[in-house]
């Protein structure tokens, strides 16, 4: 059996391309699992994992969460809004305070970009990074490249826009580490503001025309604006932006390909995509939250393995 050449998951750059597709091989067996009558397996009852949610978070949480219940772990869930950190506590001494516990392993999202390397140096657990800041989401850029994949067959040689917010979103970095790694090409498209001025050195090329980048492309990712992440106005109003960079059934149709268009959500209808483009055929938005649960029990229980009894 192969493993993992990491011990936690902290972001999509410390990963190899084995390590990716050891963790698509894991996933397609647990989507089996996830399909059938009984959608448990035994694989993790000794196994206790705690969920640390800095941040608030619906589908990451509940996703991770059936991954480890599918799996049979314990699990200990930790909301930050209704605990000691409100008083003051530190993140080491809640984190310690969890594995005095006997935890094996900790899924976290914290607002500080780096938390989760830093919890990995200092406590004795596996760490998955379940968002961090606007640094890193690795889990979402997994389940991203293999809804790809099992819709086109592979993510190499793949034209994969991402569109949006691409300055606040740890969504958008994942994504460009893991699809540069399996050999796609990406473009970003979204205001100029909101495009980093560093995103060219990742080897993306940037298109501030949406029906120019959506013609060029396969894959459309269609990303959120972050308002909760903006202290300052980023573009005059979101009509604007919606007239600009809002996906629409009218362009959709108008393209002389046929595109699959994707979203991490949450959804925000009638601004980065209309209501008809999100139930369409060509969104693969539900098979994306599906492939998330098959994702995340894959990299749990490839990280269990190596945890040390």
């Amino acid at each position: 059996m192969s493993e993992l050449s990491v011990n936690h998951l902290l972001g999509i750059k410390y990963l190899t391309l084995k390590d990716i597709d050891l963790i698509f091989k894991t996933a397609d067996h647990f989507k089996e699992v996830i399909n059938r009558p009984i959608k448990k397996v035994p694989s993790l009852r000794d196994i206790t994992i705690a969920n640390l949610f800095f941040e608030d978070s619906t589908r990451t949480r509940l996703s991770f969460e059936l991954a480890e219940k599918r799996l049979s772990a314990d699990v200990v869930n930790f909301s930050a809004a209704s605990s000691s950190v409100k008083k003051g506590e530190t993140l080491i001494d809640t984190v310690n305070n969890i594995l005095a516990m006997k935890v094996d392993m900790v899924v976290m999202r914290h607002p500080n970009p780096g938390a989760g390397i830093f919890l990995s140096k200092h406590v004795d657990a596996s760490i998955i990074n379940a968002g961090d800041g606007t640094h890193e989401h690795p889990t979402q850029a997994l389940l991203d490249s293999y809804s790809i994949r099992e819709r086109l067959g592979e993510v190499k040689g793949k034209k994969v826009l991402i569109v949006g917010d691409i300055l606040h979103s740890r969504v958008a970095l994942s994504n460009i580490f893991a699809l540069k790694l399996q050999g796609a090409e990406i473009k970003v498209c979204g205001p100029k503001t909101l495009i980093p001025k560093y995103i060219e050195s990742l080897g993306v090329t940037v298109e501030t025309n949406l029906i120019k980048a959506l013609e060029w492309c396969d894959v459309a990712n269609m990303l959120r604006v972050q308002n909760e992440r903006m202290e300052i106005s980023y573009f005059p109003s979101t009509r604007e932006y919606t007239q600009q960079f809002g996906l629409n059934k009218q362009i959709l149709d108008s393209l002389k390909k046929e595109i699959i268009v994707m979203h991490p959500g949450p959804i925000n209808r009638g601004v980065e995509i209309t209501s008809d483009v999100a139930d369409s055929k060509q969104a693969i938005i539900l098979d994306q939250v599906q492939n998330g649960v098959a994702i995340r029990m894959a990299a749990i229980y490839l990280l269990a393995s190596k945890i040390k009894r």
